[in-house]
């Protein structure tokens, strides 16, 4: 693994709107135009937010099937210029890649900032008609239908709302 030296650069986690293109928020634009680099779960459909900001701000793929192999890459150019992580929708680390570039990075010193934008989370709760003073969120339910109603028969007994993401 790539060892850094010095922190010189920031990284700048991104939320990115989860639907309406017009829930970008001004700071992200700002962000996203000023970094050296954008890393995205998914360049095609980060492209589509760029084109329509007109951010020319070059991009690199980072997702579940290749985020260990672009780690090093990232800090690199994070070792003298700023980068933007962003996701599909949402906030980067959230149910989405980004974890273990996070960590990476806060292990070199490196600045990390957030951008803050929307958030399904508390979207969600907000239309759900369900308590908002209390929730749990548990994630994408797991793809096997034992590993399902095993996860939900453990939250059976949860007195707060719960949060679940379904793919």
């Amino acid at each position: 693994m790539y060892i850094m030296t010095t922190a010189m650069a920031v990284l700048y986690i991104v939320a990115t709107p989860i639907g309406n293109l017009e829930d970008i928020t001004l700071r992200a634009i700002r962000t996203l135009k000023e970094v050296k680099l954008i890393a995205a779960e998914d360049t095609r459909k980060t492209r589509q937010l760029l084109t329509a900001y007109d951010i020319k701000t070059p991009t690199t793929s980072y997702h579940e099937h290749n985020k260990l192999t672009k780690l090093d890459y990232i800090l690199r150019v994070l070792e003298q210029d700023d980068v933007a992580l962003v996701s599909d929708a949402g906030t980067p680390g959230i149910s989405d890649p980004g974890y273990e570039l996070i960590t990476a990075v806060a292990k070199q010193n490196v600045k990390i900032v957030p951008i803050p934008g929307p958030s399904v989370l508390t979207t969600a709760m907000v239309v759900s008609g369900l308590p908002t003073d209390s929730f749990c969120f548990l994630g994408f339910l797991p793809h096997k239908a034992g590993d399902r109603r095993k996860m939900l028969k453990n939250r059976a007994n949860e007195k707060s709302s719960l949060v679940l993401f379904e793919s």
